[in-house]
């Protein structure tokens, strides 16, 4: 079992930035890849970033490549995910989740664990 728990969230006005975090317990975090997704009111999960299990390949949206950061700390078992240049319509509420597969997952199904979720709100 691992378990994830998201921090950083709050209300940022647009154009500036906020770094999330995920820190995982349980078992040895380095053994899994994270992603990140996010879920706007009234709109399906959407997913944002990927980090493969030692960091060295990273995925992202089209919508925040550019903008968007994901790096991981095998030692602190935790991966962040900065984010700059904020927009509006990046409100959502982020989710981490982990995976014990080693290709990259672009869907909900392909993630084992997810934590509970962090309020990003951005005003225009």
């Amino acid at each position: 079992q691992v378990q994830l728990v998201e921090t950083g969230g709050g209300l940022v006005q647009a154009g500036g930035s906020l770094r999330l975090s995920c820190t995982a317990s349980g078992r040895t975090f380095s053994m899994y890849a994270v992603g990140w997704f996010r879920q706007a009111p009234g709109k399906e999960r959407e997913f944002v970033a990927h980090i493969s299990r030692s960091g060295g390949t990273t995925y992202y949206a089209d919508s925040v490549k550019g903008r968007f950061t994901i790096s991981r700390d095998n030692a602190k078992n935790t991966v962040y995910l900065q984010m700059n240049s904020l927009k509006p319509e990046d409100t959502s509420v982020y989710y981490c989740a982990a995976t014990s597969r080693l290709s990259i997952s672009y869907s909900l199904g392909g993630y084992d664990y997810w934590g509970q979720g962090t309020q990003v709100t951005v005003s225009s």
